[in-house]
């Protein structure tokens, strides 16, 4: 038909299609109907949904948000009682440095040590998150809760355990959550990744992995000192476990 078409007619088919598709595409496009259609871009655009888009009011607690690296974005409760444009009451638009990524979370978490509320990031460590990596050290949610010395350890732990974490998983230096809690003296970070009650890491083999210097946790945990790390240790690899416990706590270096 295409060869009958243009030697019969002598008709270009690709630019007759062309021409019949051309305005029918740019009838269906979302921002050229809103600018033929819909009054053009001036005001009140900023109330439109032109591609179909949500403002922070429309969204709903199964909305899930990330960022620009797909990471998710964690969405604090708002305020009640101020107004939207339009005089719409709904909740008060949070600032945007509370709007923080997973990673963004894990981190601000880790710095602020044995101080840390536990709870922002606990509220946010999910199945899909509980084995994130960071992007620059390859960090995981396991080593953090393992190392970082909160009074909740062992529940923080607990969380990460149901949630299928795995503190075999290992960073770029090659240290696993084990290595990380000897490092900066967890010994409840320790217990619980060795204990039975816990993650049965001897069985796993976390005592004896080795890191990317071909050191073991325990080389770690004598070197920096943390003498009751060496003492968890030593005990549960002698014994094949050890009893958990948050007892003898001691702030991360």
């Amino acid at each position: 038909m295409t060869v009958g078409l243009h030697f019969y007619k002598g008709m270009i088919v690709g630019l007759a299609i062309q021409s019949i598709m051309g305005p029918l595409n740019l009838f269906e496009n979302a921002l050229a109907k809103t600018v033929v259609m819909g009054g053009g871009l001036g005001d009140g655009v900023a109330d439109r949904k032109i591609f179909g888009e949500k403002n922070r009011s429309d969204l709903t607690k199964d909305d899930e948000v990330v960022d620009e690296q797909g990471n998710p974005v964690v969405r604090q409760p708002l305020a009640a009682g101020a107004k939207q444009k339009g005089g719409k009451k709904t909740a008060a638009a949070t600032p945007k440095k509370d709007e923080r990524s997973f990673e963004d979370l894990l981190l601000d978490t880790w710095d602020l040590g044995a101080d840390a509320d536990m709870k922002p990031l606990l509220a946010v460590l999910t199945k899909k998150t509980v084995n994130y990596r960071t992007k620059e050290d390859s960090w995981t949610p396991c080593m953090i809760l393992a190392a970082i010395g909160v009074a909740t350890t062992k529940e923080c732990l607990d969380k990460c355990k149901s949630l299928g974490g795995n503190p075999a998983a290992v960073d770029k230096e090659g240290w696993n959550a084990l290595h990380w809690a000897a490092y900066h003296g967890s010994p409840a970070g320790a217990k619980y990744l060795l204990s039975d009650d816990g993650y049965g890491g001897i069985k796993l083999g976390l005592a004896d992995a080795k890191d990317k210097e071909g050191k073991i946790p325990l080389d770690h945990a004598k070197a920096e000192g943390n003498t009751e790390v060496v003492t968890i240790i030593e005990n549960a690899t002698a014994s094949g476990e050890v009893a958990a416990s948050d007892d003898g706590l001691r702030k991360r270096k």
